[in-house]
């Protein structure tokens, strides 16, 4: 048994060892924490070091994107770019001119507003015109031009009369000035050169849409004559109505305007016309003849004359074939209908053959009737 000083001794031990321990377990958090903070630090920064480069990188894309815009619309406005410093230089030297001319020719500042007819008008066409032709190929703008041609000798006369009081080469010389630009602009940006095949295409496109214009103006026409013609049917109610007759006819010009004149309709094939003759044909050879001409000859005394110059000579006697039947499409179809319902005719539907046979009709009638009726039967 220990005594009471052995027992503080080990009570005082065991509070030193978990002292100890607490002290050991508050640092090892207090480490845990402070590498938690750092790891955070590090992720954090190299976060920050991540977005800075991708933001870096979303700059140098955004430069480059900007540069190569930069250098596409150059190359593209290559031509334009030139030709609008050189209106820019021209309209500088002209507007200027111009306001001074007018204010002295009207005696006040109103007449400042004179380049606005004189150098504004053509461009305002001119741009017109660009647009026209790049968003509606199809459009014509041969108006618009004319509006730039007017309104670019209005330019050129005012340019002209305000240089005459210094001479004609200085009046040529101003009136050239307030029209450089504008003619350039007509000559190599709203009207530009296109290649061989452009030109082919462009044609082919206009032509087509030429005739495409003509036969609408002619069925308009067409239709007012038909109009014009038409009989009117009143109904018992009184409503009416307009009836055409259908068929083919070209326009004619009389004295009460266009009328609808009827045309002779094309023949049918030369093939099928001999096809169904020569089925017609056919198919009255298959039943034999009972015309006197196929009757057996009758044994008779046969009498010669003693001088062969006395002897009547003997005329082969032509054998004409009658004339075959001519039936409508209409009339096969009912009587192909009724051998069909009638047990005494040997007929197979299914067999054009043996609907020629029955019919006695062109092949290609019956090649019908056998369609039709496997069409009806599916």
């Amino acid at each position: 048994m220990r005594s009471f000083a052995e027992n503080r001794r080990a009570d005082r031990a065991a509070a030193a060892e978990q002292a100890r321990k607490d002290a050991q377990a508050k640092l090892d958090r207090t480490l845990a924490a402070a590498a938690h903070r750092a790891a955070e630090r590090r992720a954090d920064r190299a976060a920050a070091a991540d977005l800075a480069d991708q933001r870096r990188q979303a700059r140098t894309a955004a430069r480059q994107a900007a540069r190569a815009q930069v250098w596409a619309w150059f190359a593209a406005n290559r031509v334009r770019l030139p030709i609008y410093l050189l209106a820019v230089v021209s309209a500088v030297m002209a507007i200027p001119a111009m306001a001074g001319y007018g204010r002295d020719t009207y005696g006040d500042w109103t007449g400042a507003a004179l380049p606005a007819l004189s150098e504004l008008g053509m461009w305002a066409f001119a741009l017109a015109v660009e647009v026209t032709r790049h968003r509606h190929p199809d459009r014509p703008v041969w108006a618009l031009q004319t509006g730039v041609w007017l309104f670019a000798g209005v330019g050129f006369g005012l340019n002209v009369l305000h240089g005459l009081h210094r001479g004609w080469d200085a009046a040529l010389v101003m009136g050239i000035v307030s029209v450089a630009g504008v003619v350039a602009h007509q000559i190599a940006v709203a009207a530009p050169r296109r290649s061989r095949e452009e030109r082919l295409a462009a044609k082919v496109a206009a032509d087509a849409a030429r005739i495409d214009r003509a036969a609408a103006r002619k069925v308009a026409k067409v239709r007012t004559a038909a109009v014009r013609d038409a009989v009117a049917e009143i109904d018992a109610d009184g409503s009416a109505r307009l009836v055409f007759t259908p068929g083919r006819y070209t326009l004619a010009r009389t004295v009460r305007g266009r009328v609808l004149t009827g045309v002779i309709e094309p023949p049918a094939p030369v093939a099928d016309v001999l096809a169904d003759e020569i089925g017609a044909w056919l198919a009255t050879q298959d039943q034999p003849s009972e015309s006197a001409d196929d009757t057996p000859i009758a044994d008779a005394p046969v009498s010669t004359l003693d001088r062969p110059s006395e002897q009547r000579k003997s005329t082969p006697r032509k054998r004409t074939h009658p004339t075959p039947k001519t039936r409508t499409i209409g009339q096969l179809r009912d009587e192909f209908a009724a051998a069909i319902e009638d047990p005494n005719v040997p007929i197979d539907p299914a067999s054009a053959e043996s609907i020629r046979k029955a019919l006695k009709c062109a092949p290609k009638a019956a090649r019908q009737l056998r369609d039709e009726y496997k069409a009806d039967h599916q």
